[in-house]
Parts: structure tokens; C-alpha cells; sequence
């Protein structure tokens, strides 16, 4: 045992409380957080309890662990938690996280999470004011990585409504048509023309299929390379490795494959079947497997083409959604009927000063959040099991705040 840490089981440390029952979350307009078993679900008038708060997944394959600074209701499917003893409640998110208790399965046909089981596992409990330390540190990193994800969710907006805005919409053009008055600065609203020409787009622009706008190269079949030093080698970028990142389950590749097919982070990635999604890749260097294409352009910048791939995105899905096969998909012809409105050169470059740095401020957030989840899970478990106590971190922990203040774009 930890010096100073007291030995003791869930039972004595916490209750957990079964939620209720809630009608209409999905789509309310509500101040109220509603979590279910895998996470946020939707919100309601009344919080079924105060913040800050835990809520633990009960029934479900996935159940998740998840904490809420501010009052929330959880649905019939969750847990919320109820300290039967003095602890900070942000230690316990983390405790609970360390010990899995998501992960304790009862056996039955709907894999859940019972009280029973949970309440015999063992725990080594630190002094409360330890409790608070650890919990700052590690809720410091979380906090970073929730700004930055809301930051991110403020960027990618702004550049989506700017780009509807001026290539889909044509508002200047629209505007200026109709004699409305300016809403840019003069020196960008004198970049779009007066009026639209016979094909509704704006005089002297092109309409130009999305594969000429950019190439989207399609993956290889990576079990033709196989990794023979997994130390030397890459990660497979797969569907699952484009929705949830890199982990230890994913699969290895010799570094012998062409370079083309090398992802590093910036890239633009889109997957073609199965679950169509696009991003820009921040998960580090991989390899690209076959149903992901790689889009890049000799010609056109990456905000530009990757805004178009996400403007036909809901087109796309619905494509593969209506295949009568178990993995939907689209094919290469589907990208030549999708059309991009692409101006001049010399027009497309300034409009690009107001919309790329949003997008790639937004990778950089995201780089900077892989940075500190990996950091928050190294620590994670050393400090939950005292193996390191917090003298030992602060300094590193300044280091990892500082450096990731540097690398923001400002």
C-alpha cells in the first residue's frame, strides 16, 4: 500500500444510482445535460442531479465513464454516482476509469454493469487533498482538450458557413446583383463578380467535377506488405482507425510500400464505404489501406478541396446507405457527377488568407490534443496507483502545458 493511501472497496466509497426514464431528449432545447450509457444523448428541463457528477455506462456493449462539471440527468441505461465519504469527484471519475469498472460484465445476454459487482472491487484510497492534486493535473489536460475540441467545433463552422456562403451560395455575387449593400470588406467583396451568368454561378468561374478538382487516391491491400519488425514499421489507417485513431489492436505494414501511399498528419483522408466519413488526419504517420482515398491537389489548396468533399458528404452517405449490400459504398463515377464552383486562381488565393487559417488552426488543435491524451494516459495510471506521487509531475506537467501553448496558432 501507498504511503498514507488507505485500503477499502467501491461499496464503502460510493453508491451507484440507477437513472430514470426521459421522454423527448433527443431534439429538446433544454439546459439540462442527459447522459446515457455510452455518453451524451440529448437534454432536458431538470437535472436529475447537481454538478459536478459521474455517470457510469449499466447496460450496453460500450458503457462508458463520464463526468459532468454541471447538473445532468442520466436515463435508465446509466449510473450516476453518489460518494458515501468524503472524495473529491473528479478523483473518483478518474478511479473509476483506472479500475474499469465500465468493463465488470455480469454474465448475462445484454452485457451490463451491476452493483453487486462493482461494489467488492478492491481500491487504495489517497488523503482528500491528494485526491484534489491528482485530479487537477489530470482534469487540467481534459479541460485543454475540451477547449480544444469546442474551439474546433467554433473553426470548422466559421469555414463551412464562409464557404457555403461564397461557392455555394454566391452571396456576394447574389447581393451585388440585386444592389444590396456590401457585407465584406471592400477589398474582398470586389473579388466576386456582378452577376451570374445562363448556368447560375457567378460570371468568369468554372463548374469542375470534385475528381478534377482533386485526386483521391485509393488504398492498397496492406496484407500484400507485411510488417517484419513491428518496431519498424506503420500503422494501417482502416475505417475504424479514420473514426476512433490508432490503437493497439491496429494492424502493422512494412514501410516497403510506395511513398504515395504513406499518410502523415495534414493529410486529407475520406472513406468511400462502410461508414462514410472525411477528416484531415492527425493520428501520425500511417499507411493507407484499401476503402479510404487520400485527396490532394496539384492545383487547388486543401481547405478548398476538403470543403467540397464535406459539402457532398450527406450525398454521398446517402448513396451508400441506399446499396443493398452489407457495406455500402460509392464509386469513382459518383465523384465526377458532384460539382465544385471553383473561381479564379488569383481570386481563390485571397479568398484562402480568410478561410485556410481556420482549417488549419483546427488541425493544430487537434495535433495538440493527441499530444495531451497521451500525455493524461501515461499519467493516468501511475498516479491513480501512486507509483508516482505529485512532486514528480508537476514540473513535467509544466513543461507539457508551456510547450503546448507554443505550438497554438494565434
Amino acid at each position: 500500500m501507498t504511503t498514507g493511501w488507505r485500503h477499502s472497496s467501491w461499496g464503502g466509497e460510493i453508491s451507484l444510482e440507477y437513472g430514470k426514464a426521459i421522454r423527448g431528449y433527443h431534439n429538446a432545447e433544454a439546459p439540462f445535460r442527459v447522459f446515457g450509457s455510452n455518453g451524451p444523448i440529448g437534454w432536458t428541463d431538470t437535472a436529475l442531479t447537481d454538478g459536478p457528477g459521474i455517470i457510469l455506462g449499466r447496460k450496453g456493449a460500450y458503457r462508458g465513464v463520464h463526468f459532468s462539471h454541471d447538473p445532468f440527468s442520466v436515463i435508465d441505461t446509466a449510473y450516476f454516482v453518489k460518494p458515501k465519504v468524503d472524495a473529491d469527484m473528479r478523483w473518483l471519475y478518474y478511479a473509476i476509469i483506472y479500475h474499469k469498472l465500465g468493463e465488470i460484465d455480469d454474465g448475462s445476454p445484454i452485457p451490463s454493469t451491476t452493483r453487486a459487482a462493482v461494489y467488492v472491487q478492491d481500491l487504495e484510497v489517497p488523503p482528500v487533498p491528494e485526491q484534489r492534486a491528482i485530479a487537477q493535473i489530470l482534469g487540467a489536460l481534459d479541460d485543454k482538450i475540451d477547449l480544444n475540441r469546442r474551439m474546433n467545433e467554433t473553426l470548422e463552422a466559421m469555414a463551412r458557413a464562409l464557404f457555403k456562403d461564397w461557392f455555394v451560395d454566391f452571396g456576394p455575387t447574389r447581393a451585388k446583383a440585386e444592389g444590396r449593400d456590401p457585407y465584406l470588406a471592400p477589398e474582398l467583396w470586389n473579388l466576386f463578380p456582378d452577376a451570374l451568368d445562363d448556368e447560375r454561378k457567378p460570371v468568369g468561374w468554372e463548374r469542375k467535377p470534385l475528381d478534377e478538382v482533386a485526386d483521391f487516391l485509393n488504398g492498397l491491400a496492406l496484407q500484400k506488405f507485411p510488417a517484419s519488425d513491428p518496431e519498424d514499421s506503420l500503422s494501417v489507417i482502416k475505417i475504424a482507425e479514420l473514426r476512433g485513431g490508432v490503437t493497439a489492436k491496429s494492424n502493422r505494414a512494412s514501410y516497403e510500400l510506395p511513398e504515395k501511399y504513406i499518410v502523415t498528419d495534414g493529410d486529407f483522408l475520406f472513406s468511400w464505404s462502410g461508414s462514410l466519413m472525411a477528416k484531415f488526419w492527425t493520428g501520425g504517420e500511417g499507411a493507407l489501406n484499401q476503402h479510404l482515398f487520400k485527396v490532394t491537389s496539384d492545383r487547388y489548396p486543401a481547405w478548398f478541396f476538403s470543403q467540397w468533399v464535406y459539402h457532398h458528404l450527406k450525398e454521398f452517405q446517402a448513396i451508400a446507405a441506399s446499396k443493398a449490400t452489407t457495406m455500402g459504398h460509392i464509386q469513382r463515377w459518383h465523384l465526377k457527377e458532384a460539382m465544385a464552383t471553383c473561381p479564379p486562381d488569383d481570386v481563390l488565393s485571397i479568398l484562402g488568407q480568410m478561410v485556410g487559417p481556420l482549417v488549419k488552426h483546427a488541425i493544430k488543435n487537434e495535433l495538440e490534443t493527441r499530444k495531451l491524451a497521451q500525455t493524461r494516459d501515461l499519467l493516468l495510471p501511475k498516479l491513480m496507483s501512486g507509483e508516482i506521487r505529485l512532486r514528480n509531475v508537476e514540473k513535467a506537467m509544466e513543461a507539457v502545458v508551456e510547450e503546448g501553448n507554443e505550438g497554438a496558432i494565434i
